[in-house]
């Protein structure tokens, strides 16, 4: 199950690809006789819920992968987070969740209150004292997040800048005999698998001066609910601080840090006050001269930055 899960980021509702049936198979497999009705209660005990497709994948995305295709990336990144696991290395989700307005504004959901808290009726970005960019990393084995608050711009840098830092402070020191780390992303944003950026940074910033190999594996485009961070991270977040106005960036990371679940999520933040811009661009020549490999299969979302130049 712990492979095939899928979430809202926002509502924490979670759902599989499994069948009940499937599931009861895989079971009595293991000599534990149970019925698919009786794993339809225990998923429903667990926060899973039946789901209908819905038109949510804009149209506007150019050349959408097949089902086949996006069946193949599924296995895939199945077979690498077993691999991964198995042998105890890193396996990181990181995505950059809803960007919030920082200041006395409307924050959905609800919460315990005497009186209904007083906000602006109007979201002007103007009035905000600024936006927050927060930027995700999910350790899925340890099941421990760490955010970092950026001020600025989404960007490759940022991005990449986040795990340096995760690695830096938590990474290396939890996965001490590491030389290996699996990044699971999507497939657009600050970490598209398009971007040149994103890839030339892995490589000079954690790469070469942390010798170690980085493994990265992209959902195809639509599918990034069922990336780990949406449903084990953001969505505690987004429950955490639900009906709650981020009236300052201090606020914010008080909601993200005090996040926590009964299966022992714990979650550190951190405040970036180091501006980005957008424009930034890597030549023609520059990325000749990365060292990365592609994989067999599908080349596209998977691929693996060395830590020198073969």
């Amino acid at each position: 199950m712990r492979h095939e899960v899928a979430g809202d980021p926002m509502t924490g509702l979670k759902w599989t690809r499994k069948t009940t049936q499937k599931i009861s198979v895989e079971l009595n497999r293991l000599k534990i006789n149970v019925s698919a009705n009786t794993v339809g209660r225990l998923l429903k005990q667990m926060g899973f819920s039946l789901k209908l497709n819905r038109k949510s994948i804009k149209s506007g995305i150019k050349n959408p992968p097949s089902p086949v295709d996006r069946n193949r990336q599924f296995a895939n990144i199945k077979k690498l987070k077993e691999k991964f696991a198995k042998q105890k290395k890193p396996i990181i989700s990181v995505d950059t969740k809803k960007k919030e307005l920082i200041g006395n504004y409307k924050n959905n959901g609800q919460s315990w209150e005497q009186e209904p808290v007083p906000v602006k009726d109007h979201d002007f970005l103007q009035d905000a004292i600024g936006k927050a960019v927060p930027y995700g990393i999910y350790d899925v084995e340890a099941n421990k997040g760490t955010v970092f608050l950026g001020t600025s711009y989404d960007t490759p840098s940022f991005a990449v800048d986040s795990i340096e830092t995760w690695w830096r402070t938590e990474g290396q020191k939890r996965y001490s005999n590491a030389d290996e780390l699996l990044i699971l992303a999507d497939a657009g944003g600050s970490n598209s698998y398009r971007s040149r950026v994103w890839k030339a940074q892995i490589y000079e910033k954690i790469c070469k001066p942390y010798g170690i190999f980085v493994k990265v594996c992209h959902y195809p485009p639509g599918t990034s609910k069922w990336n780990p961070i949406e449903h084990r991270l953001f969505s505690e977040i987004s429950k955490n601080w639900a009906g709650k106005p981020l009236e300052s960036f201090e606020k914010a990371l008080k909601y993200i840090r005090t996040t926590k679940t009964s299966t022992g999520l714990t979650v550190k933040a951190h405040f970036v006050r180091k501006k980005y811009r957008k424009g930034e661009s890597v030549t023609d020549e520059q990325m000749k001269q990365l060292p990365v490999e592609t994989h067999k299969i599908m080349p596209k979302w998977n691929y693996t930055l060395l830590p020198s130049r073969m």
